[in-house]
């Protein structure tokens, strides 16, 4: 019902967004007088605001076309490489020869915004490293007959995509993947597999939510799970192929996103407003670039959603040691050669300090010269993977240390 209320509300405003729309063309057009006059581009950039507001956002490209390596532009592909129901393995192929880099297996957060919000993460890594990363993909678009997707099917890709990229990868997991790549590297090396990875780095990841709990973690903790079952999930409306699919809609996502900080939106769309009258386009392809992003959202599969705010934080399964896979207890005491690098943000409102860290509290039996915790200063959690800070004072140690553990 509430997704279908959704879809109504939308396919409602569709004549107000055709008229933003046509009205920003109109007063944009070279032939149009008004066009040239501060009246005329206050109409403009009130019609892109609104058109903005009200339209939705699709699947953002990678746009990672080339890059340049040791002062040399080098083209990049983006190729799939390997196919599941719920993600694609993609590697950024570069036209280069002759390097013997290490293989990074960069996994993508499932949690409302496409494998793209890492663009900044994967362009940082690329000059160095052979790139591939987990491209989920949208829930209500894959057919009921394709099954669930749970949390022990997430930890099952992980060990799936280790494998096949070989013994000497190495695996990036950036946010809520980091309970999962744990889980999998523990299971990894507690059967030994060869194909175990060189080392292990979990950037802002709740691995135990008890330690300096943000608003997030407390809102998961004050209702039972069956309250979020009840509440937030929804079925698939009948025209996307998951029709009758249970899942958490990304639009309930977005907005749980915005109302966390919706004066800053809020003045990010009227600083958008004053730079289109006054014709500042840098500033306002950068603003169009960031939210063109940040509003593209997915819906994730009901199980994988409730069992996350369950096991991670309800109930904290992988810091108290009691976390399963597949009816197996998951031991991270059995990780002894994969190294681990933990980062966290000063400024992080959605993982606290010290919620990563404690990954190296369960690995008690990793020696120390393979360890490594990072707090970056002046930085929220976006700026833990992308931005300035990301580019200039985390990508070296990350690239340091892996290059350490190849």
């Amino acid at each position: 019902m509430l997704y279908a209320l959704h879809e109504f509300q939308h396919a409602a405003a569709a004549p107000l967004r055709l008229m933003a729309h046509a009205m920003q063309e109109l007063y944009r057009h070279p032939f149009m007088p008004l066009s040239y006059t501060r009246a005329g581009r206050s109409v403009a950039a009130s019609a892109e605001v609104l058109s903005r507001t009200l339209r939705r956002y699709a699947k953002p490209e990678w746009g990672i076309d080339h890059i340049t390596i040791d002062r040399r532009k080098v083209a990049v592909c983006t190729e799939q490489v390997l196919a599941h129901r719920f993600c694609n393995l993609l590697h950024f192929k570069r036209d280069i020869e002759g390097r013997n880099d290490p293989k990074v297996l960069v996994v993508a957060p499932l949690s409302g915004h496409y494998a793209t919000l890492l663009r900044g993460t994967v362009r940082a890594l690329l000059p160095d490293h052979e790139v591939y990363i987990t491209d989920w993909r949208n829930a209500r678009n894959v057919p009921l007959v394709g099954g669930g997707f749970g949390l022990d099917d997430y930890i099952d890709y992980v060990i799936n995509f280790l494998e096949m990229l070989g013994p000497d990868v190495h695996v990036v997991a950036v946010c809520q993947p980091s309970v999962p790549v744990l889980a999998a590297v523990a299971l990894m090396a507690e059967d030994d597999r060869s194909c175990k990875p060189r080392s292990m780095t979990l950037m802002g990841g709740p691995i135990d939510t008890r330690c300096n709990p943000t608003q997030v973690n407390k809102v998961a903790e004050t209702k039972p799970i069956e309250w979020f079952e009840e509440t937030v999930i929804s079925n698939v409306p009948a025209y996307y192929p998951g029709f009758m699919r249970r899942v958490y809609p990304g639009f309930i996502q977005l907005n749980g996103f915005m109302s966390m900080n919706l004066d800053r939106h809020v003045d990010a769309h009227w600083k958008l407003f004053r730079h289109l009258i006054e014709g500042d386009g840098d500033s306002a392809d950068g603003h169009r670039e960031f939210y063109d992003e940040y509003l593209a959202v997915m819906d994730l599969p009901a199980e994988y959603y409730l069992e996350t705010v369950k096991n991670v934080f309800q109930e904290h399964v992988l810091p108290k040691g009691t976390m399963t896979w597949r009816n197996r207890k998951v031991n991270p005491a059995a990780i002894t050669q994969t190294a681990l690098m933990t980062v966290e943000g000063e400024k992080d409102d959605i993982t606290g300090m010290g919620q990563t860290k404690a990954a190296h509290d369960l690995c008690v039996n990793l020696p120390d010269s393979k360890r490594l915790h990072h707090l970056q200063k002046g930085v929220g959690h976006y700026g833990v993977f992308n931005g300035r800070r990301w580019r200039e004072e985390i990508y070296p140690k990350l690239r340091d240390f892996i290059r350490a553990n190849a």
